[in-house]
């Protein structure tokens, strides 16, 4: 294996580093339909009996973890790579900063800023969403004494200045009650960012656009008819993947030249039938996609030249629960984390199938957030999995 230094990294990265989201906790206005876990939820997923027969794991490789981080008073919801750091944040409102190699907790920040459902960093910025439908932007620096400070919230004073005075900002949200449209009107679930946008997107429905370097927001689309549980945007070609409990995956370009530059639906990607699609990641070169859902089974479209039609490519039973989270890596790998406190490894295929290579125990609570070095380190590649047990775990995955 390798050694310490070969994976230590710089402060900051100039690549950004995306989190698929996280969605446990309720709302008082959460739709009927909506496939929304909250930690009770979770826990008590682990205790019924599934009617789906149990995936044998014989022939695969076990793992065992290198270490386990504790730390947090509530659930892990999600991680982060910032350069040198891990990022992991909890239902505990507080966000924990590990320093590699060495995996020792460096600091804290976000304590009171509410529950975090999902992290991105870029540059020397680190974004964090909210259950109170707020993004809020720290800058990153060595040189402070408070490393991780606080400069800004989303949508921004300026924003809501230049707004609020005009009836035609405002939205309906709710019976008797409205927003600018810059709001979110409930929690936000996932982040994205690519190309110098952050992308948000929330229970509401609604997915919002937001420029990078002032930090204004450009668009908010009505992209589903249910909660969106994930996002991730295509470094390649710009598009933004959206996942919804209402069972769609939707794909989403931005028209340069037409339409003032704004974002539109390119396709469709269909799952099953009124089953939630928890995660969604994309290939290197854009034109595979795969969706994760509360069936345990992940699903693979690859696109036409246009990505504006998708085809089905595998169909896999990944896990006996929910799949919660997703991540790929290095575009040959995908790991799938799920309710039955299992994290499979499967392996791409030039068709983009999926071949199972092994199976990771060892979590008390359901999987809730994965995220994978891009640094090979030994061979292999680091994962690193929260979970509902308040507990972060560091492994070691040979390349098969």
């Amino acid at each position: 294996m390798a050694t310490a230094s070969s994976y230590r990294t710089p402060l900051l990265s100039e690549s950004s580093s995306i989190i698929s989201t996280s969605s446990s906790s309720e709302s008082e206005e959460s739709p009927a339909t909506s496939q929304r876990y909250n930690d009770f939820q979770l826990l008590n997923l682990q205790i019924k009996i599934s009617r789906i027969p149990n995936i044998p794991c014989t022939n695969f490789h076990s793992y065992k973890s290198l270490a386990v981080l504790s730390g947090h008073v509530g659930t892990v919801s999600c991680l982060a790579l910032c350069g040198e750091f891990i990022l992991s944040a909890s239902q505990g409102k507080d966000i924990i900063v590990w320093q590699q190699p060495d995996l020792r907790q460096f600091t804290k920040f976000g304590t009171g800023d509410g529950f975090v459902k999902a992290l991105v960093t870029v540059g020397n910025k680190v974004f964090t969403a909210h259950q109170d439908s707020r993004i809020r932007v720290w800058k990153v620096s060595r040189r402070s004494e408070n490393v991780f400070r606080l400069i800004d919230t989303l949508p921004t004073t300026k924003d809501y200045l230049g707004k609020f005075m005009k009836q035609s900002n405002y939205v309906q949200t709710r019976r008797h009650h409205k927003k600018l449209w810059i709001e979110h009107a409930d929690s936000i679930s996932c982040l994205a960012v690519c190309n110098g946008y952050i992308y948000s997107g929330s229970w509401d429905k609604s997915l919002k656009v937001w420029r990078i370097s002032d930090l204004k927001c450009l668009e908010s689309i009505k992209a589903h008819d249910d909660a969106i549980n994930g996002l991730v945007c295509s470094s390649k070609n710009g598009v933004v993947f959206s996942a919804s409990a209402d069972g769609k995956i939707k794909a989403w370009g931005k028209e340069e030249k037409s339409c003032g530059g704004t974002h539109s639906l390119k396709g469709i990607l269909e799952g099953h039938k009124d089953v939630s699609l928890n995660s969604v990641v994309v290939s290197e070169d854009g034109n595979f996609v795969y969706g994760g859902g509360s069936d345990g089974y992940v699903m693979g479209w690859v696109g036409n030249k246009n990505l504006d039609s998708w085809k089905l490519v595998c169909e896999e039973k990944a896990h006996g629960m929910a799949i919660l989270c997703m991540c790929l890596i290095k575009g040959e790998f995908l790991c799938s984390g799920s309710a039955d406190k299992s994290i499979c490894i499967w392996k791409r295929e030039i068709n983009g199938g999926l071949f199972r290579v092994g199976v990771i125990k060892g979590h008390e609570g359901p999987v809730k957030c994965l995220q994978a070095s891009p640094v090979s380190v030994g061979g292999g590649f680091m994962l690193y999995s929260g979970s509902l047990d308040k507990s972060l775990r560091v492994w070691w995955i040979p390349a098969f």
